[in-house]
C-alpha cells in the first residue's frame, strides 16, 4: 500500500503509539496516509477506537510476527 509518512512505534507501550500517531497526523494533509508499525498488541483496539473517535480512516491493519501494521488516512 502507498503511504506518505511512516511511524515506527515498535517497543512502545500504550498510550505512546496513539500519542505519536496523533502527532504524526497533525503534520499531514487531508487524504494523506500514515503507516504505523507497533509491537503493542493493545494497539489493535486502540487504533480502531482512535480512528473512530477522530474521524480518520483506518484503511488497513495486519499482524505478522508480533508486529502490527496500520494504515490510517487523515480526514
Amino acid at each position: 500500500m502507498n503511504f506518505d509518512k511512516e511511524l515506527d512505534a515498535r517497543g512502545l507501550s500504550c498510550p505512546l503509539p496513539i500519542l505519536k500517531t496523533k502527532k504524526s497526523l497533525a503534520d499531514m494533509g487531508s487524504g494523506q496516509v500514515l503507516k504505523i508499525v507497533s509491537t503493542d498488541c493493545g494497539s489493535v483496539k486502540d487504533m480502531q477506537a482512535f480512528a473512530k473517535q477522530t474521524g480518520n480512516d483506518l484503511v488497513s491493519q495486519t499482524e505478522a510476527g508480533g508486529e502490527y501494521t496500520f494504515f490510517i488516512a487523515k480526514k
